[in-house]
């Protein structure tokens, strides 16, 4: 690409980019956003208060106790699956389980097809 496509092409982006510019520089919603700004920046100066002060302020951490109880639960176990209640119509038998490695619900995905004992769902339990 020679040096004056890519100036001619950069140059219409600028035109673009400033039409873009206008557009958005007539929008309430900027103009309302950017009085918000400068209000809160003077009321940050006001109060002699930095942009991490106030988002400390408005997002506290929480105490030292809490962080020890989350990281516990989380490292040595992920969640629970959902509990499926399935119901052999043509027998009436009934298989609650977490997993699809249970024996009799194995045995009726083999005989039946997995589609159609998938459609023997019950119903579903957290």
């Amino acid at each position: 690409m020679s040096l004056l496509s890519d100036y001619v092409k950069k140059e219409q982006l600028l035109k673009q980019l400033e039409e873009e510019l206008k557009q958005m520089e007539g929008d309430q919603r900027l103009k309302a956003e950017l009085e918000f700004k400068e209000k809160l920046e003077a009321l940050m100066s006001e109060y002699d208060k930095s942009a991490s002060d106030v988002i400390e302020l408005l997002s506290p951490k929480p105490e030292a106790s809490a962080p020890t109880t989350t990281q516990s639960s989380s490292t040595g176990s992920r969640r629970k699956r959902k509990l499926k209640i399935y119901k052999n119509p043509n027998t009436g038998e009934v298989v609650e389980t977490r997993g699809g490695n249970h024996k009799t619900l194995k045995a009726w995905k083999d005989e039946h097809g997995s589609d159609t004992v998938e459609s023997w769902v019950v119903r579903t339990e957290d």
